[in-house]
């Protein structure tokens, strides 16, 4: 009854109702899918929407013609940022979103994906306003009502803090976050900035990410090649940036400069972190060894809270760039020293190859390099002399209608980057060779067509398969925008996995997992009043023959009389097992998201409302209820309950 109220209420009143929130595009979303329903690496999604997040609400200054400025929008190539940086600077400023399709490089689709997180503004600060300090704060607090678990070691509720300031060339902030059953204060990251001109470019104090090359050395942000349609690659780029995000894991602690001079760079950084381990005592317990790192960032219960911060780690490192005409190169250095030496159980087949001892060195080199309408770009990586990565991209655009892309990867098993995100299929990085290729190709006046295909051999264990593997992947989509107010597009994409197949004791037998998904999805606004989103996923599993449907409609509006946005959900779905399982984005609070995977027979409705109450303050509630069906007779419901509250001055 409740469900049916919110519909109705929220249907009655499109008269008084307008959209003016910015809606992130379909291909977006469908990254954030795939990235979410990688169980090997459920981080990379966080970092992935927090990045989208900071576009959002620092857009990037799309006149500036600065490829330093251009480059944060991550999802553009190098191809992409250098044709946009000439255009600006040869042709003049851009005056609307309708202009970049114009451009090489460049189609309807991705301007759309650039959209949100873009601004047209043709001046920029000057020193008077740059001296000026602003500061942000945000606070998040999240709690399902319905839960009680007496046996955490904190509350149930979960609580996320983040301030910013900026003042001329300086910046800082700091982010505190409490999952859900910690105790208070149990992470918090900070840092100071400097951002110039001259030879110093950057410098920063505390926490910080750095990037280096392809990735396959130093990424501590998402890896390159996201989606198997993308229209292209991140990329090759070195750059460090302030930690802004709550993952506990991947990012350094401590201080890191960038510098140029022409067209060398440098950056050099010093980083001592403490990182969660499951440590192991010898025989008379004299000396400890690291069996694994913890990597999930969560610290509810005894056995998690003894594995924090139980090892630490310093890296020291430098990278070294350099620029001729059309081909930009660079080499990176960096050494890590643990406090303790990590020795992975090696009775474990899987963990054969893994690192073992106190310091890994590691030494990479990078290059991309634009030829008229071909862009190479490639990086080498060796650790302790020993163990070999590399990675070869080629992007080729044999007309403005027509983009070819091809990744070539080969990681040997014992390679081990403790701080890389590696492109391709998995981010670990290591005991994996593949090639994978696509193409997007406008076909008609708003009507694209993208395919792609990713092989994958690992020729070593790896989890879930107690033997060398292959996995397929392939996909094709059709996307057709006529306007700015309709878009659509369909997608049926294949998925072939060997695994262990689950039995009795021996040797595990093989298991050839094959998925096939089937969606489609149009958004469409009925009048300046009102934008609808409809969607609908299915996906089927062989040999078991299970089957997963999904059915979901989006109503997004805003109140004409008052300062308030409403984004509403009902979603149906049915699985016949967890290998069905289905995903689907969810708006949310700002640096926080919501991807459940749907699983079982039951429905999902979520209501979110963002009301500006003041002229520099702003609020956002989120409830929604999650039921599933435990038998004929009785559902199990599940609640949240969101809130946020943002000031800026």
């Amino acid at each position: 009854m409740k469900k049916n109220l919110i519909t109705i209420l929220i249907l009655v009143f499109p008269g008084c109702l307008y959209c003016q929130e910015k809606i992130l595009s379909g291909e977006i979303l469908n990254i954030a899918e795939e990235l979410a329903s990688d169980e090997n690496d459920q981080e990379t999604v966080n970092l992935y929407l927090e990045q989208l997040y900071e576009l959002r609400e620092n857009t990037v200054k799309i006149n500036s013609s600065d490829e330093t400025e251009l480059s944060r929008l991550f999802f553009l190539t190098a191809f992409q940022i250098r044709s946009l940086a000439d255009h600006i600077t040869h042709k003049g400023p851009l005056e609307s979103v309708y202009e970049i399709p114009l451009i090489t490089g460049f189609d309807r689709a991705v301007a759309e994906i650039m959209a949100p997180f873009i601004d047209f503004s043709h001046t920029f600060q000057n020193d008077r306003n740059r001296m000026r300090c602003l500061h942000t704060l945000l606070a998040n607090f999240m709690i399902s009502p319905g839960e009680n678990d007496t046996t955490l070691a904190g509350s149930s509720f979960r609580l996320l803090t983040k301030y910013k300031f900026t003042t001329g060339r300086f910046s800082g902030g700091f982010t505190s976050d409490k999952d859900k059953g910690e105790k208070m204060f149990d992470f918090i990251s900070g840092n100071l900035a400097f951002t110039g001109s001259g030879m110093v470019r950057k410098i920063i104090a505390g926490d910080f990410s750095f990037r280096s090359g392809q990735g396959i050395h130093i990424n501590t942000g998402i890896r390159t090649g996201l989606s198997l349609t993308s229209a292209g690659y991140m990329a090759v780029r070195n750059e460090i940036k302030p930690y802004t995000s709550a993952g506990e894991n991947n990012f350094f602690r401590g201080v890191a400069a960038q510098m140029a001079y022409k067209k060398a760079g440098m950056i050099i950084f010093l980083s001592h972190n403490n990182l969660d381990a499951t440590l192991t005592a010898n025989d008379d317990s004299s000396q400890y060894t690291v069996t694994s790192f913890q990597e999930t960032g969560i610290h509810s219960t005894s056995s998690e809270l003894n594995k924090k911060d139980a090892v630490s780690e310093t890296v020291l490192g430098a990278s070294l760039t350099y620029r001729f005409r059309s081909l930009n190169g660079g080499i990176t250095y960096s050494g890590s020293m643990f406090s303790l030496p990590l020795l992975p159980e090696k009775s474990d087949p899987e963990k054969v190859f893994d690192f073992d001892g106190k310091t890994n060195h590691i030494l990479s080199a990078h290059y991309n390099s634009l030829l008229n309408r071909l862009l190479l770009s490639g990086e080498i990586s060796v650790s302790n002399f020993e163990d070999i990565a590399m990675v070869q991209g080629i992007t080729l655009r044999p007309c403005d209608r027509l983009t070819l892309n091809m990744l070539l990867r080969n990681y040997s098993p014992g390679y081990t980057a403790f701080h890389a995100t590696s492109p391709g299929s998995s981010s670990s990085g290591r005991n994996e060779q593949g090639i994978l290729g696509n193409f997007r190709f406008e076909a008609a006046r708003h009507l694209f067509i993208s395919a792609g295909c990713d092989l994958s051999r690992y020729p070593w264990l790896r989890y879930r398969t107690s033997f060398p593997s292959v996995a397929k992947r392939m996909e094709l989509r059709f996307s057709y925008n006529p306007s700015e107010n309709l878009a659509a597009d369909m997608a049926f994409s294949y998925r072939y996995a060997m695994l262990d197949e689950d039995g009795g004791p021996g040797m595990a037998g093989i298991y050839e997992s094959e998925n096939k998904i089937f969606r489609a999805r149009i958004s469409y606004r009925i009048s300046p009043n009102l934008a609808l989103l409809t969607r609908f996923d299915h996906k089927m599993v062989q040999p078991a023959g299970d089957r997963g449907m999904l059915f979901l409609q989006d109503i997004t509006v805003t109140l004409r009389s008052v300062p308030v946005s409403i984004w509403f959900r009902y979603c149906l779905f049915s699985t016949d097992s967890w290998e069905s399982r289905l995903y689907a984005y969810e708006n949310d609070l700002l640096y926080s998201f919501s991807i459940p995977a749907l699983s079982g027979k039951g429905s999902v409705s979520c209501l979110m409302m963002k009301w500006k109450f003041m002229r520099r303050a702003e609020m956002r509630i989120k409830y929604s209820v999650r039921s599933v069906m435990k038998d004929a007779d009785y559902f199990s419901e599940k609640d949240e309950l969101k809130m946020q509250m943002r000031i800026w001055f």
